[in-house]
């Protein structure tokens, strides 16, 4: 998709009315000092043309359905008209959200619109605004990221919510640290304010943080863009995320600051506006009402006025239809992109259970040479006649002391009729022994931590998943969703909860890939009295990126 739009879309941290205040403060200095020098003077004397071929107009709206606040600047140029817009946004007790635009109208119908760039704006209000995505600050300049930070900031790649991608510089191994920062990454990323996560890792940390992450690495001055949806236990999940190299960035700075941008632009401008800020109605233009002036001056201006209504309609629909044609192709090829991996997913998890079969052979044989068992056992030995199917996963489940499936059993079978869910089967099943050994220990009080911590620590011979496959709960915008929670709301026996149903946010990401592999969700708050309760294996639920 060709991204020709600028669009920058944060929350606040402070409420409406600090944040509102501060966006209007930022956009009027900026539109009153170089290098636009507009009068802004003009706008609160009641008019909106504050410059030649200039205008600026503004609306908001207080009412049950929410608040808002925005302002349009619109400057007349030889080809067509740029338009910033900046709206403040909240409904009810939810969030304030901060969306900038910023886009080129063309007079012509059929002529291309210019691409937009980072406008100053972006910066002014980034260094104003206590501005985030999820749990992640989306600031003007790169946040250095030192060893202690590694766990947070890898919990923020995983963040299933996130809507901006991480861009992630390291540093060269012969040059000084600050100089590389300010000399070089601060220069780099300035397109892409407002658009990305910024993050610098510190020597130390870049350590960590390729010991934490190994098939996501970044290292030795290269700068990694992390896409939402990290899965950091896939290997193939670190295909999706771009590393540019440290030769590209010192020999062609320019052109490096260019390919990194397009990318973060291009997500900006095909990823779906929230809800709040979706609703928000179209602004019409109005004539301001002019002081004096006969009923003929009067009648001309509103005539004026509701042909650039229709002039304004038209663009917008000549620019929103090339949108959703530009959509379709970049989903049609993103879905055949994902199925592809999938498939390559699926076999290279066949590949790794026949060498774990050829393992097994060889400490049979070991065993038979008279080697000792703990000696050939010393790996965790994997499922033997394993399910081929969610049916037969669901029947055997049964079997399970500690390990109960309280969900619907149509939402499960719904995944054998995945073209590529051969995998899954397996995945789920190791998933389902590992939740099983780890109730059976917690009820023989030798398991103390929750199943995430479990699965990195566990003793040799118990049946583990991968700890970066195991989320201990929802993030809170999926919780702050009443239809989202209900989804996650489960069935378990009255004698675990008296209203027979709870809340399970903890789930296990079962195969590869993020919007399109399944999800298991689970609730071990009461294992040691009732074991684990399932409530959920099916299809991923509904969140931001679904």
């Amino acid at each position: 998709m060709d991204a020709r739009r600028y669009r920058m879309v944060v929350t606040s941290r402070s409420d409406y009315v600090r944040t509102g205040a501060l966006v209007d403060e930022r956009l009027r200095n900026w539109l009153a000092q170089p290098p636009k020098r507009y009068n802004i003077d003009a706008f609160a004397e009641g008019r909106n043309e504050i410059a030649p071929g200039v205008t600026l107009d503004h609306d908001s709206v207080t009412g049950a359905t929410g608040t808002y606040g925005r302002w349009r600047l619109r400057e007349t140029a030889p080809r067509g008209t740029w338009q910033t817009t900046v709206v403040t946004r909240q409904i009810a007790d939810g969030p304030t959200w901060v969306q900038l635009d910023v886009e080129h109208l063309p007079d012509a119908a059929e002529a291309v619109p210019d691409a937009a760039k980072t406008p100053r704006l972006a910066r002014h209000l980034l260094e104003a605004l206590d501005a985030h995505d999820g749990p992640a600050d989306v600031t003007a300049m790169p946040q250095v990221v030192e060893a202690e930070d590694v766990e947070a900031v890898i919990d923020e790649l995983c963040d299933a919510d996130r809507r901006l991608p991480v861009i992630m510089a390291s540093t060269p191994h012969d040059v000084d640290f600050d100089t590389w920062l300010e000399g070089t990454i601060d220069p780099l990323v300035r397109p892409v304010v407002g658009l990305a996560i910024l993050y610098v890792l510190t020597p130390a940390a870049e350590t960590v943080f390729n010991r934490a992450l190994e098939h996501h690495r970044v290292y030795n001055g290269g700068v990694r863009t992390y896409l939402p949806g990290v899965d950091p236990a896939w290997p193939a999940d670190g295909q999706r995320h771009r590393v540019m190299s440290k030769r590209l960035i010192t020999e062609n700075p320019r052109l490096a600051a260019r390919i990194l941008n397009q990318l973060p632009q291009g997500l900006a401008t095909r990823l779906p506006l929230p809800d709040a800020l979706d609703s928000v109605p179209l602004m019409r233009t109005r004539a301001r009402d002019a002081v004096g002036g006969s009923e003929q001056e009067r009648l001309r201006d509103e005539n004026d006025a509701l042909h650039a209504i229709f002039e304004e309609a038209a663009r917008e629909q000549r620019v929103r239809a090339d949108e959703i044609r530009d959509l379709k192709r970049e989903l049609r090829r993103a879905e055949d992109s994902e199925t592809q991996i999938v498939v390559d997913y699926d076999e290279q998890y066949k590949e790794l259970h026949r060498a774990k079969a050829q393992v097994r052979e060889l400490q049979k044989e070991l065993l038979r040479l008279g080697a000792s068992a703990e000696q050939a056992y010393a790996a965790v030995e994997p499922s033997v006649n394993a399910p081929t199917s969610f049916a037969e996963i669901l029947d055997r489940i049964t079997g399970m002391p500690h390990v109960h499936f309280s969900g619907r059993r149509k939402d499960t079978l719904e995944l054998d009729d995945q073209a590529y869910g051969s995998s899954w089967v397996r995945m789920a099943w190791d998933a389902l022994l590992a939740l099983q050994d780890f109730a059976e220990a917690v009820v023989s009080g030798t398991a103390h931590s929750d199943f995430k911590q479990w699965c990195a620590d566990a003793p040799e011979g118990m049946h583990v998943i991968s700890p970066r496959k195991v989320v201990r709960d929802e993030s809170k915008s999926v919780k702050a969703n009443s239809e989202w929670s209900r989804a996650r709301t489960f069935p378990v026996p009255r004698h675990v909860h008296p209203d027979g149903k709870l809340f399970m946010g903890a789930h296990l990401r079962i195969g590869g890939g993020n919007t399109i592999a399944p999800r298991l969700h689970y609730y071990d708050g009461a294992c040691a009295d009732h074991g684990i309760y399932v409530g959920y294996m099916g299809p991923h639920l509904t969140n931001t990126l679904t």
